[in-house]
């Protein structure tokens, strides 16, 4: 067919982790793909009361249209539970409600970014927000990380050639590598940041599902100058179903994603809205959490200390203190798609790391989840992977 795309389809291609979950679907693969919650954590007989109420005392105007910055009573409950959580200082009226917080990935790209602009992220980051911003035809410069977080040196050395748009970050347990930033390194970055003001989208999808310590200030609570873009979700610590997402921002900045949300699909789902603000106020949310924290916990516990067993000692990976993922780093010469073609043969699976990296390179990683495989899943599938990478790293012989 004669059929012409926007020049932007050309670098696009489909999700490298939705395409391996199709494989993973298989009822015999052990999946450690997806970033997916565990279902069993869901609270269904809740949602089925909660939906029930709603349709009862509001159907009428759950059912309808609705306002495009989102449920009002919600936004509050946000505000609160942000400022009581993560010691920020917002209110209702910063709130906008998205369909998940990959909207708001999608809203920023388009809020911010001209063909050729520049966005810096971490390296690696996150797959959903790359792809995001990459409908839109930035250039990525990636700003090296290690254990404590995203590397204040270089940023600075990196802002001394470069204007970027938007910095892209996820201090808290991050994707895919499942690292939490320092106090001081927070410190640092967002000294760094008021002095050159730049706008700072920092998602947090994660930052609750702490397994060890408190909860680390946000980004958005150092922000003395209205340049931290703050995502939000209920999808991992809740249910993803739903999609509800939020955005804080100051009002200059939230007015531009309202405008973007009116174009796009006029207002988040009204009964979801609701529904969610309802169980907020008949449920304890944090004793749902501390739950799925619990079961998360002895997952990763488990998938480590199988790891320790299992995997070749030159293999290396990080101990996420909270969050879903663990990031492994195979030797330089190897490559993870090869590894993982090996690994499908067997029935298992990860996400191999290259994806992860905007500008290419690094196809000696994957990642890992531990959140959505029971436990003797979990040990199986860590054995399966396990003999395969002895395999494949193997002495040669002389």
């Amino acid at each position: 067919m004669a059929v012409r795309y926007a020049n932007r389809m050309n670098s696009l291609k489909a999700s490298e982790i939705r395409e391996i979950l199709k494989v993973t679907e298989k009822p015999e693969v052990i999946s450690f793909a997806g970033g997916l919650p565990a279902p069993e954590l869901f609270p269904v007989e809740e949602m089925r009361e909660v939906a029930s109420l709603v349709l009862a005392e509001s159907g009428r105007q759950a059912l309808q249209y609705a306002t495009t910055e989102g449920f009002g009573p919600l936004r509050q409950k946000l505000a609160d539970r942000m400022n009581r959580k993560l010691q920020t200082n917002v209110t209702a009226d910063d709130i906008l409600i998205t369909s998940g917080s990959q909207q708001g990935l999608d809203f920023t790209g388009k809020v911010f970014l001209d063909e050729g602009d520049i966005v810096l992220c971490e390296s690696p980051s996150y797959l959903g927000a790359i792809n995001a911003f990459k409908a839109y035809g930035p250039k990525f410069v990636e700003v090296p990380t290690d254990d404590e977080g995203l590397i204040s040196s270089e940023l600075k050395e990196i802002l001394e050639k470069v204007q970027p748009k938007c910095i892209y970050v996820i201090p808290d347990f991050q994707n895919p590598t499942g690292r939490s930033w320092t106090l001081k390194r927070r410190q640092e970055f967002m000294e760094i940041i008021n002095h050159y003001e730049i706008p700072v989208i920092e998602d947090n999808p994660y930052g609750e599902l702490n397994f060890e310590g408190e909860i680390l200030p946000s980004l958005k609570s150092m922000d003395t100058k209205g340049l931290v873009i703050f995502l939000g979700t209920f999808s991992k610590i809740f249910c993803p179903g739903y999609r509800i997402g939020w955005v804080a921002a100051s009002q200059e900045i939230l007015e531009k994603y309202i405008m973007i949300k009116q174009s796009a699909d006029l207002h988040t789902s009204s009964i979801s809205q609701r529904e969610i603000d309802k169980y907020l106020e008949l449920y304890d949310i944090d004793e749902n959490i501390a739950k799925i924290k619990e079961v998360y916990r002895k997952r990763r516990d488990l998938m480590l200390a199988e790891m320790e067993k299992e995997f070749p000692d030159n293999v290396k990976f990080t101990y996420p203190k909270g969050g879903l993922f663990t990031w492994v780093e195979l030797p330089a010469h190897v490559d993870a798609r090869e590894v993982l073609l090996k690994c499908v043969e067997n029935n298992v699976a990860f996400v191999p790391g290259g994806s992860f990296y905007p500008n290419g390179g690094n196809e000696n990683t994957f990642r890992l989840n531990y959140s959505n495989m029971q436990e003797d899943k979990i040990v199986e599938g860590i054995q399966r992977l396990g003999k395969i990478l002895r395999e494949v790293l193997q002495p040669l012989p002389q």
